[in-house]
């Protein structure tokens, strides 16, 4: 028996100096933390089946993406989520990763293709191909085997433009059980808000140059029109039906100047409380920046502790 469980539990004390012992012992048992996967590390450690950490590639459309799968330790099988990172990538989340990997989570981490040397060219469908395609890839009975992956808990988080990933790809792709949006940018609401603006249009255009460094395919200027062109599948709020009948988490930032509240958030709450939607659940930080760089305690557990109760 574990020495501290042992002293929890004392049999036959003395009379006076028992009644002691066991309230001592009483107040440490009672405080002794919870294990928490968002600051502790797992415990005991599963010699036999380790946490490991795996690199992995993917094909779509003939080019090779590169990836990462974040294995949780023990014999499982794990849940699995798909962690989608924004554009151009900056912030990568992977503080996620390791968290829900403690939690007993799998995570695949990819690049996009024509992003961070991943093959191919970069465009905002090519995105959504590519997380239909690495779903589709880790559905398949020799990735379930190798990774000890549960095929019937799949969730997708994604954050700013991976917000937008994973709710589009939420509502289109029935192998996803649960959705997680962090500060997800609806960019189909954005080319509406710009469609009669040249000014504001070549201003995304201008930020979207800004950010490509580690993008390889077209300018700003062909992103813009790529999303005024596919406008209605872009826009995050006309899945809201299908969304609405899966577990969601929307968690914005309140200080997010690049997908701001009011324009991205907002509008998405309404449209999925307009769908019905009855396993949702919206917060907003008030503090969080657009990389909740102040409040990644505080984003961790709300994911982890949301998938753990939520995703079914």
């Amino acid at each position: 028996m574990n020495t501290l469980l042992s002293l929890c539990v004392p049999l036959r004390p003395a009379p006076l100096a028992g009644l002691v012992l066991i309230g001592l012992l009483g107040v440490a048992c009672h405080s002794a933390p919870a294990w928490d996967p968002v600051t502790m590390d797992p415990s005991p450690f599963d010699a036999l089946h380790p946490p490991r950490l795996v690199e992995s590639s993917f094909e779509v459309a003939g080019a090779e993406i590169n990836g990462l799968v974040y294995e949780a330790q023990g014999p499982g099988p794990h849940p699995l989520v798909v962690l989608l990172h924004g554009f151009p990538g900056n912030e990568r989340n992977l503080d996620l990763a390791q968290g829900l990997r403690r939690a007993g989570w799998n995570v695949v981490f990819f690049h996009y293709r024509g992003s961070w040397g991943s093959e191919g060219q970069f465009s905002f469908s090519h995105v959504l191909e590519d997380v239909a395609a690495v779903v589709e890839a880790a559905s398949r009975q020799d990735f379930l085997a190798r990774h000890r992956v549960d095929p019937g808990r799949v969730a997708l988080v994604g954050h700013s433009m991976g917000g937008f990933a994973a709710l589009v790809s939420g509502a289109e792709l029935s192998r996803v059980d649960c959705v997680v949006s962090l500060a997800g940018a609806n960019l189909g609401g954005l080319a509406r808000s710009v469609a009669a603006n040249p000014a504001a249009a070549e201003q995304v255009a201008a930020s979207l140059e800004g950010w490509s460094g580690p993008i390889r395919g077209p300018g700003g200027a062909a992103l813009v029109a790529e999303v005024e062109t596919s406008v209605g599948r872009f826009d995050t709020r006309s899945h809201a039906e299908a969304l609405a009948r899966k577990p969601l988490l929307l968690v914005a930032a309140g200080r997010d100047e690049v997908t701001p509240v009011a324009l991205h958030h907002a509008p998405m709450v309404e449209a999925l409380e307009a769908a019905g939607g009855a396993e949702f659940e919206a917060v907003v930080i008030d503090q969080a920046d657009h990389a909740f760089s102040g409040q990644r305690i505080e984003l961790a557990d709300r994911v982890v502790r949301w998938l753990t109760s939520s995703c079914r």
